[in-house]
This record gives structure tokens, sequence and C-alpha cells, in this order.
């Protein structure tokens, strides 16, 4: 009977956060960043342990309100503590990478949480239905609102950031509590999540996936036109080759051949990333091209010869976004 409440409470779960990463279409995220969420996710749980044991020693509350209202708020922090490390670094490029690394995070700090309980309850089956089809679920499903909506507001001014993560962080320990109140009885509240879970999933793959297709489709074209200046060395014929003389008015020689030298090989990073995420949709995995390494330590070189005021000159032509960063960060791990 104790491997029977092993598998239902934890492999739920499991198989929905593999679910996630096999039908995604474009492959975004990696097992080793998989891997890793999973890990802070366990971390997170273990933190959660000492942290609420020394609020419920110090704080004048009984356990059920503490798990109402204390409990969703510790507990989400320290899983959002993995997230925003990893948006802020530019290493999520869309929603369904911030939905699926979400997930995982809350994968893991649910299944540490279940093994905890499956050492000190002596519970029957239900308990262990509502724990891993319920509990272990919510605890992703938390994290990855917070994780989407986090990675919707990356991009914006400091002030909406900051707006948008305090949004989503208290999104997400409301679902939390709203859960722990369960309002409906335990068995109720668990068929309602293993429902909308997937629900909420299709609808935040759906959206991401006519992001990506739109962003490929927009910023091939732009960085095919662009190189295509580059390599004709015309400048005169557009804006953008009016304002790329004009920077011989302003900086030497030597630093407008680097600013130029420096351009061509962020558009050709970009294309390539591009024709990555397409192979990748196509089912092809192409192997890792030891070339793209000597272009990244090329490029460190040329941002140091050019300078600051130099970069933020280039700014203008090509300025960087977050999902130009992400595909940085996803060729240098290839």
């Amino acid at each position: 009977m104790l491997a029977i409440h092993i598998l239902i409470s934890l492999m739920p779960v499991v198989f929905f956060l593999a679910g996630l990463v096999l039908i995604d279409s474009y492959k975004l995220v990696r097992f080793r960043a998989v891997g890793s969420a999973l890990a802070a996710g366990l971390l997170s749980a273990g933190a959660a342990w000492f942290v609420n044991t020394g609020l419920l020693d110090i704080l004048p509350v009984d356990h059920q309100t503490f798990t109402r209202y204390v409990a969703p708020l510790s507990e989400e922090a320290l899983k959002a503590l993995w997230i925003v490390f990893i948006i802020t670094s530019d290493r999520v490029g869309f929603s369904v990478d911030a939905a699926i690394l979400g997930f995982a995070v809350g994968a893991g700090f649910g299944v540490l949480e279940n093994i905890y309980y499956l050492g000190a309850l002596d519970a029957g089956t239900q308990t262990w239905v509502i724990r891993g089809f319920g509990t272990a679920i919510m605890h992703g499903v938390a994290t990855t609102v917070f994780s989407v909506v986090l990675r919707t507001v990356a991009h914006d001014s400091k002030r909406s950031r900051w707006l948008g993560g305090l949004l989503a962080f208290v999104l997400a320990a409301a679902l939390h509590s709203i859960y722990n109140h369960f309002p409906f009885s335990p068995l109720v509240s668990t068929a309602i999540l293993i429902i909308m879970a997937p629900l909420l999933v299709m609808v935040l793959f759906h959206q991401s996936e006519r992001q990506t297709r739109s962003w490929l489709g927009t910023g091939f074209d732009t960085d095919q036109e662009l190189m295509t200046l580059l390599m004709s060395g015309n400048f005169g014929a557009s804006r953008i080759g009016q304002y790329l003389s004009s920077l011989r008015e302003h900086f030497e020689g030597p630093i407008v051949a680097d600013m130029l030298c420096l351009i061509r090989i962020r558009v050709e990073l970009s294309i390539r990333a591009k024709g990555l995420l397409m192979m990748r949709e196509a089912g092809f995995t192409p192997p890792p091209d030891e070339s793209v390494k000597a272009k990244f330590r090329e490029l460190e070189y040329l941002e140091a010869s050019i300078g600051r005021a130099g970069m933020m000159a280039i700014d203008p032509i090509q300025r960087w976004s977050s999902k130009e960063l992400w595909q940085l960060n996803m060729l240098s791990d290839g």
C-alpha cells in the first residue's frame, strides 16, 4: 500500500511536467533548465520547512489560519526566487518557457513536500489522491501563473516591472490561499484543479506559439534586411544606412569598423537562433556549432573596443530586447 501511496502522491505532477515539455513545439526549454528548476523547487520546499516552522513559533495564529494566509505568502515567495533570477537574467524567451519552468519549480516543491508528509502522516489513499492530484499540481500552477505574468511584463518600464511582479506574486499567493481554504470538499477542489490546469496550459501554449511565429516572421525579415544592407555597403539607400553613415562623423574610422563588425555578428547570431527554432519546430535537432563560441568571444572584444558611448550609438539600429538577449543565451548553452 505504501508503494501505491508514493505513486499517487508523486507521479501526477511529474507526468504533468513531462507532458508540458513534450508538447512544446519549438523545444525552447532544455532538459538542463528543467532540471535546474526542479532542483530550485526542491530547495525552496526545504527552505519553506524552516521558514514556516519559525513563523509558526513567533506568530500568534493557529495552524489553520497559518495554512490559509501565511504559508501561501512564504512558500510562493520562496518558489519565486528562481523564477525572478532566470527571467531578469534573460534566460526565458517566451510565455511557454516561463510556463514550463514555473511548473517545474512548483513540481519540485510539491514532490519534496509530499515526500515529507509520506513519512509524517499515516493517512488513507484519499489523502494522497488529494495531495498528489491536488496540492502538488496547485504548487505547479501557482508558480506557472507567477512566471507567465512576470515574463509578460519583463520588457516594460522599471515601474511596470515592479508592479507586474507584485501582481504576479499576489495572484500566485491568492490561488494558493484559495486552494488551502477548500471552499468545496477536498476531492471536489482536486477535481476542479485537474480540469482547470490543462485548460490553463493549453491557452498559454496556444498564445505563446502564435507569439513565437509572429516574432520569427517579422524578426527574420528585419535581420535579413539589415544583413543585406551591411553586405552591400550601400548605406545611403535607407534610413538605417544613413544613420550608419552618420556614425563616421562622430567616431574614428577603426571604431566605426568595429561597430559594423559587431552589428554583423549580432545579426548572424540572431538569424541562426531563429533558424534553430524553425528546425526544432520541424522536428530536427542540429548539432552544436563550434564557431558560435568564437563569435561570442569576438563580440566581447568588440564591445570593449567600441566602449560605452559607441554601444549607445548602436542601440537605435539594433536594440537588444529580452527576446534577443534570450537568443544569445540559447545559442551559448548549445
